[in-house]
């Protein structure tokens, strides 16, 4: 005779879904979902004065990435233009990707935003964001009323 907390019954699955959610929202949430026909693969690190994300865009002028920052949200937009095959050649295989782009990623801190630079080279997005000092917090003395 099955328990009510075993698997197969309404109770096991609910622990499974519980434990399940437990571990979705106990991840660091960085990354927001990619959207366009394809999405760069990028890196986010931190050092002690900034943080650096690097994303690697191929193919891709920079005249057609747009960099954003918005509350703590880094958006790339771009598009990889589709170039122009000689009309008798014979495709084997096609592999590479083209169409638009957007990625968006969630700073781990916040940033100072006028000092953020953005640098294009070889087909790497290079940007550096350097960290917002925050402001040393104060004692508040309690009075008695």
């Amino acid at each position: 005779m099955k328990t009510l907390s075993t698997p197969g019954t309404v109770m096991g699955y609910r622990n499974e879904l519980d434990r399940f959610l437990d571990r979705l929202w106990d991840r660091n949430v960085l990354d927001l979902p990619a959207i366009g026909e394809w999405a760069p693969v990028l890196d986010l690190t931190e050092k002690k004065e900034a943080f650096y994300v690097r994303a690697e865009i191929p193919g891709v002028d920079p005249k057609d990435v747009a960099v954003s920052l918005q509350e703590q949200v880094l958006t790339i937009r771009g598009e990889k233009k589709h170039e122009v095959e000689d009309k008798d050649e014979q495709f084997y295989r096609s592999e590479r990707v083209y169409g638009t782009f957007t990625r968006s990623i969630r700073l781990p801190g916040p940033v100072e935003m006028p000092k953020v630079k953005a640098t294009f080279k070889n087909g790497v997005l290079m940007i550096l964001l350097p960290k917002a000092t925050l402001a040393n917090g104060m004692q508040i003395p309690v009075l008695p009323t």
